[in-house]
């Protein structure tokens, strides 16, 4: 009499008395006489190679616990979604808490200020293999804090991708660092901290007290800390920020000491002089300076004498004049002289004035006229020099005595042409994007509301461009590629508009069209067509040519909106409608669109909350036995109850949540109530009853859908063998690596894979063979034309084939009619569901159907 040993049993952690169990059992086979002495040996070796295997895992897990616990600081082991797992002895001791308290926690128990996604930034850089390192504060059982810093980095445990983090207490280091900074405030040289960028980390009072700011008001940057002040070496010449010694011992590497460096402020025409020593600091292991500290100290009342005073007046571009208003004459110094004419100064106030533009010199001689009455001026003015040359001069005036009618009037006049050319620069780059040289998303918001503005404003059309697929390249070429695509992208945009409107880059592949259409009503659509036309053609990238089309919406003024806002808004939805529809296309916006949009929104917002509200319902659509009509197992279908909307079939909505990512949630939630239902049939006395389910594309990736199938199984008490996967086809294409290695591990749970609607779509003949697929799913839409439509007949046949070759399960869906059922028959296809057995059951009505004899 022969014996078999059981079947294997499921993949899943065994606890010691099973691994006892199992021996037991193994000693006991190994032992019985009915089994051949060459198995009874092998048993015996099992039995042997499972007991030193237990002895290893027992050991390995005490220097576990030893290491673990032995270490000084807190250390705790977290799970991907934040839940503590382990908690040391030193953080128990530290937070003052059993180690009961924290364990199955959220990792805010002991970090409260943490923010929700606390996780992400952590499990981003345990993926670069990198260790992720913070300063938070730690709450102990009293809810005191201290300061930690913590060191995070990336394992696996019990298959579980999870973060070990180590917590180092800084409060002794925040106390030292208070007393240097205490130091740092009462002496009474000025200190600077820069980061090797020249980034200000720290100024003392006395450093700001010297440059004149107030805590708070430094630029974060070296050069922007001066921003108001011009550097001067000890003779005078105007020093780069590149020689300031701070600068200088960064990029040398050693002390720089002792060096006479003078602040001439432009606006209050101050000069001081300082001593400064900048000492580099590394850090431990550096090659190069991560800090450098420098020391001031004032020494204008050494260096004040009128020479150097006359020589910064010049490298400041700075002159004085003086207006005898009795006499008419105008005194120059030099440097005015040469600022206005380079040639033969002039004599009087008028002459002076002639240099300038008309409108500036009737600003001037306003400004001369309040100064008569006791009150001071500054302006900025423009003019021609006496060489043709245009200049911008800075004039600051006031009463020689400060007395209203004094006879002269002084002041300063300096060149500020080369910072007005500046100043135009920067507004022609504050209003242009820097990757195309079209204006960027707030110029050209000021440009339509202008327009919009306008004493009887002509309607003002905008034009919502995106690209299609530019993503793909992106993802595909890289930031470079897509970066090459944007700027020529711009330049089809500038052939296709040309002056008959404004174009601006709104966003990263979005881009925005303004135009006035007062007189040409078309034009919108006409510039559309333009535009549309020269994206036709694809884009080259070396060998190869991408095809990268461009969706548009339009909205007009004021029928679609009379405020910039609800204008790009309201083209922004023409475009989206538009790339939904057809994609390379455009559409003009209408009321009857947005109705269609808001309904839209407020259908995703009941899918959103309908697993919440308990809307939704399980159906069980039998699969039978063709030849016999057994019930085999069952196809849950999902059913959606919504007190505004009705009852809605799958159709009405999956596509809808497949798009907003809620299909992983709602995906979950079919798992569980499959596998439910699954045990509740078991305890009712009808086996194991087999239950397929629909698996989205983004379940599978988007989730861990291995995991989460495994702990159904478990909670359940489920084998593998009682749930069937069906996926669509596109995972035979997509992200064939992953795949590859989901389907695997789901294998290994005795899971049963199918692919469904096969035929439909991808039909990867090449990837359903590497696949561990078991099973495909004839569609109902082949089914529905036989026997009658050939195509369909020959499609069936062709489906068919390729599961005989490949040794996988058909099952045919849709089945309607008797001649379809014979037809499949013939075709050897064994199991089929679809209305002619029956539709969609309740649970209670499939159980009926399982307790009854198959119909002949």
């Amino acid at each position: 009499m022969s014996r078999s040993l059981p079947p294997d049993p499921p993949l899943r952690p065994s606890s010691d008395g099973d691994g006892e169990r199992i021996l037991t059992e193994l000693d006991a086979a190994g032992r019985d006489p009915a089994f051949p002495a060459s198995m009874r040996g092998l048993l015996h070796q099992a039995a042997e190679a499972l007991r030193t295997a237990s002895a290893d895992v027992q050991d390995a897990q005490m220097r576990y616990q030893a290491l673990f616990h032995a270490v000084p600081d807190p250390v705790s082991v977290i799970a991907a979604d934040g839940t503590v797992l382990d908690l040391n002895t030193a953080g128990m001791a530290a937070y003052r808490r059993p180690r009961s308290e924290v364990i199955g926690q959220p990792i805010h128990v002991l970090n409260p200020d943490l923010p929700c996604d606390h996780m992400a930034p952590v499990l981003e850089a345990v993926d670069r293999g990198e260790t992720y390192v913070i300063e938070v504060s730690n709450m102990r059982v009293d809810g005191t804090r201290f300061p930690v810093e913590v060191h995070s980095a990336g394992f696996e445990h019990e298959g579980r991708r999870c973060v070990v983090a180590v917590a180092r207490d800084l409060s002794r280091r925040r106390e030292a660092e208070a007393r240097y900074r205490d130091l740092l405030e009462v002496i009474d040289k000025g200190i600077l901290i820069q980061d090797a960028d020249g980034s200000l980390v720290h100024a003392n009072t006395a450093a700001l007290r010297m440059i004149g700011a107030q805590q708070g008001e430094p630029s974060p940057h070296g050069d922007g800390l001066f921003e108001h002040w011009m550097l001067l070496h000890a003779d005078g010449s105007e020093m780069p920020m590149s020689a300031f010694p701070a600068m200088r011992a960064l990029h040398e590497g050693h002390q720089v000491g002792g060096t006479l460096v003078g602040l001439y402020h432009r606006a209050r025409r101050q000069l001081l002089w300082l001593s400064v020593t900048s000492i580099p600091h590394y850090a431990a292991g550096a090659d190069r300076p991560e800090q450098v500290l420098s020391l001031l100290s004032d020494v204008t009342e050494l260096k004040r004498d009128s020479a150097l005073f006359d020589r910064v007046q010049l490298l400041a571009s700075i002159g004085g004049w003086e207006w005898d208003r009795a006499s008419g004459k105008l005194y120059l110094t030099d440097e005015a002289a040469r600022i206005l004419s380079g040639a033969q100064p002039p004599a009087s106030m008028d002459s002076m004035a002639d240099y300038l533009l008309p409108a500036d010199r009737a600003r001037l001689r306003q400004a001369l006229d309040a100064v008569a009455g006791g009150t001071g001026f500054e302006l900025d003015l423009q003019g021609l020099r006496g060489d043709g040359r245009p200049f911008w001069v800075r004039v600051i005036g006031e009463s020689g005595t400060g007395v209203a009618g004094a006879a002269r009037i002084t002041g300063t006049l300096q060149d500020i042409t080369v910072s007005k050319h500046g100043e135009q620069s920067l507004r022609v780059l504050a209003r242009s994007d820097p990757l195309t040289g079209l204006l960027n998303r707030d110029a050209m918001l000021e440009e339509i509301a202008s327009r919009l503005d306008a004493a009887g404003a002509a309607p003002v059309a905008v034009l919502y461009i995106d690209l299609d697929r530019f993503k793909l390249v992106n993802d595909v070429l890289g930031h470079a590629a897509g970066d090459s695509l944007l700027s020529v992208a711009a330049d089809r945009l500038r052939a296709s508009v040309g002056d008959q409107g404004l174009i601006a880059r709104f966003g990263g592949d979005e881009f925005l069209v303004a135009c006035v259409c007062g007189d040409d009503p078309g034009r919108p659509e006409r510039l559309a067509d333009a535009i549309l036309d020269a994206f036709s053609v694809g884009f080259g990238f070396d060998k190869d040519e991408f095809v990268v089309t461009a969706s548009i919406g339009i909205a007009r003024s004021p029928q679609d909106g009379s405020d910039t806002q609800t204008l790009i808004q309201h083209a922004d939805a023409a475009m989206y409608e538009s790339k939904r529809r057809t994609r390379n296309g455009r559409l003009a916006y209408t009321p009857a669109l947005a109705q269609s949009q808001r309904e839209r929104l407020q259908f995703e917002t009941q899918l959103r909350h309908a697993t919440d509200n308990g809307e939704f319902h399980l159906v069980y659509q039998p699969q039978v036995e063709l030849a016999s009509g057994r019930v085999l197992g069952a196809e849950a279908l999902i059913r959606w109850n919504n007190e505004r909307l009705g009852e809605m079939r799958p159709d009405h909505f999956i596509a809808q949540a497949e798009g907003t990512g809620d299909i992983v949630r709602i995906g979950g939630w079919v798992l569980r109530e499959a596998c439910r239902q699954a045990a509740a049939w078991r305890e009712q006395g009808l086996g194991i009853v087999r239950v397929a389910v629909n698996v989205s594309y983004r379940q599978l990736l988007g989730s861990d859908l291995t995991a989460s199938v495994c702990s159904l199984l478990q909670e359940f008490d489920l084998p593998g063998a009682a749930l069937e996967l069906e996926f669509t086809e596109r995972v035979l294409i997509e992200d064939a690596p992953e795949t590859l290695g989901n389907f695997a591990a789901l294998r290994a749970l005795g899971v049963t894979l199918a692919i469904d609607d096969f035929g439909e779509g991808y039909s990867a003949l090449n990837y359903l063979r590497r696949l561990p697929i078991q099973g495909l799913k004839l569609s109902q839409l082949f089914v529905a034309g036989v026997p009658g439509n050939q195509s369909d007949v020959a499609v069936c046949q062709a489906v068919a084939g390729i599961a005989r070759s490949l040794g996988l399960g058909l099952v045919a869906e849709g089945i309607e009619t008797e001649e379809q059922r014979r037809f499949l028959l013939e075709l050897d296809v064994p199991v089929g569901q679809g209305f002619l057995f029956a539709p969609g059951l309740a649970p209670d009505e499939l159980a009926r159907r399982l307790r009854s004899p198959p119909p002949l």
